[in-house]
C-alpha cells in the first residue's frame, strides 16, 4: 500500500509579524508622543498666569464669588479671576399695567364729572340752536361765548363790533341784552349746578367826581345781571359769587383797551348744586349705613324743593356792594 502524504499550506505568504496590525499600534504611538510633546510646548511658551487659569480648570480649587450669567436663577459664579460678566440686559420681566381700585367716593366723583360734561354740552348746543333760530338773535351770535373751563361752563356776553351790552359808563341793561340772558336761562334753568357772575371792563380810565370807577361799574354791572336772571327764572339761591373785576382780567391781555374786554361772564361751577337721583345710584345698597325704617331711629326728612325743582337749603349768594 502506497504512503499518503498530506501536505499543510498556509496562506497569506510571511504571516505573523509580518502583518499590518503593528502598524496600527505604531501610529497610535506617535500620536501620543506627538500629543505630549505638543503640550510640552504649551506649558513652556504659556505665562504663569495662564498655566494657573489651566491649573483650576482642571482641579478648580478657587472660583470666583462674583456672580455671572443674568441673575436670579439663572445666575452662577465664574472660574475666571475677574468673573463673568453679568448681562446687560438683566433678568426677563414682564410687566402688567394694573388699573387702581377706586373707592366709591372716587367713583361718584367721575360719574359726576361725566355727567357734569354731559350737561355742559347739551347746554351749549341748546344755547347755540337757539341763537341761530331765532331771527332777533342772529346778529348777536357774535356777542356770546361759550367755553368748558376747569371751573365750569364759561357763557361770556361781551362787546363787539360796536354793539354794546351796556351803554357806556352804565350799568343799565340793553334790551337786546335782556334777550341774549332770556336764552340762557333758557338752556341752564333746568341744570343744577350754583352760578358764577363776574363783571368785567376795559382799561379806559373811567372816574367820576364822586369817586365812581371802573370797580364800581363792573360790579353793578354783574348785579343788573344776577337781577336780570332772576327776573327770567332762576332761582336766587342758586348764584354763589357776584363780583366786579374791572379790567384787572381781560379778554385780550395784548389790547386791554379792546371793546371785548367789556364783558359779562356767567359760569356754572363744577361739582356744585343737589343731586338725588345720583346719590341714590353711588350708594351701596345694605351698606351706606343709614337705618332702614324699621329701625325705628330718627332721621331727618329731606328738605322740600323750591318751585323750580331745586332743594331749598343751598348756601345763601352774596354780591359785591357799590359805593354808590
Amino acid at each position: 500500500m502506497p504512503d499518503i502524504v498530506i501536505k499543510k499550506v498556509k496562506k497569506g505568504g510571511h504571516g505573523g509579524h509580518h502583518g499590518g496590525s503593528w502598524k496600527v499600534a505604531y501610529a497610535d504611538f506617535v500620536t501620543a508622543m506627538m500629543a505630549f510633546f505638543l503640550l510640552l510646548w504649551l506649558l513652556s511658551s504659556a505665562t504663569e498666569e495662564q498655566l494657573q487659569g489651566i491649573s483650576n480648570y482642571f482641579t478648580p480649587e478657587t472660583i470666583s464669588q462674583s456672580e455671572s450669567g443674568s441673575g436670579g436663577i439663572l445666575g452662577g459664579q465664574s472660574l475666571a479671576e475677574q468673573g463673568a460678566l453679568r448681562s446687560e440686559m438683566g433678568a426677563p420681566t414682564v410687566s402688567i399695567d394694573i388699573p387702581p381700585v377706586k373707592t366709591p367716593e372716587e367713583m361718584a366723583e367721575q360719574r359726576l364729572a361725566e355727567q357734569e360734561d354731559k350737561e355742559f354740552k347739551e347746554a351749549e348746543e341748546e344755547l347755540r340752536k337757539a341763537l341761530e333760530s331765532s331771527p332777533d338773535l342772529q346778529d348777536l351770535a357774535k356777542n356770546i361765548r361759550i367755553e368748558e373751563t376747569d371751573e365750569g361752563l364759561r357763557i361770556q356776553i361781551l362787546d363787539e363790533d360796536g354793539t354794546a351790552m351796556f351803554p357806556s359808563g352804565s350799568a343799565v341793561m340793553a334790551e337786546h341784552t335782556k334777550l341774549l340772558l332770556s336764552k340762557v336761562v333758557e338752556a341752564i334753568k333746568g341744570m343744577p349746578q350754583d352760578i358764577s357772575i363776574e363783571g368785567h371792563t376795559d382799561a379806559v380810565p373811567f372816574t367820576t367826581i364822586t369817586g365812581y370807577s371802573n370797580w364800581e361799574l363792573s360790579s353793578d354791572r354783574a348785579l343788573a345781571t344776577r337781577r336780570e336772571l332772576e327776573t327770567q327764572g332762576l332761582a336766587t339761591g342758586r348764584f354763589a359769587k357776584v363780583a366786579g373785576l374791572a379790567d384787572t382780567d381781560p379778554l385780550i391781555p395784548e389790547a386791554p383797551e379792546n371793546e371785548r374786554n367789556r364783558r359779562i361772564s356767567i359760569t356754572l361751577l363744577r361739582g356744585t348744586g343737589e343731586r338725588p337721583a345720583l346719590d341714590d345710584q353711588t350708594s351701596d345698597p345694605g351698606t351706606s349705613g343709614s337705618p332702614s325704617p324699621e329701625s325705628g331711629s330718627d332721621t331727618e326728612s329731606p328738605t322740600p324743593p323750591s318751585g323750580n325743582g331745586l332743594p331749598t337749603n343751598r348756601r345763601p349768594s352774596f354780591s359785591v356792594p357799590t359805593n354808590r
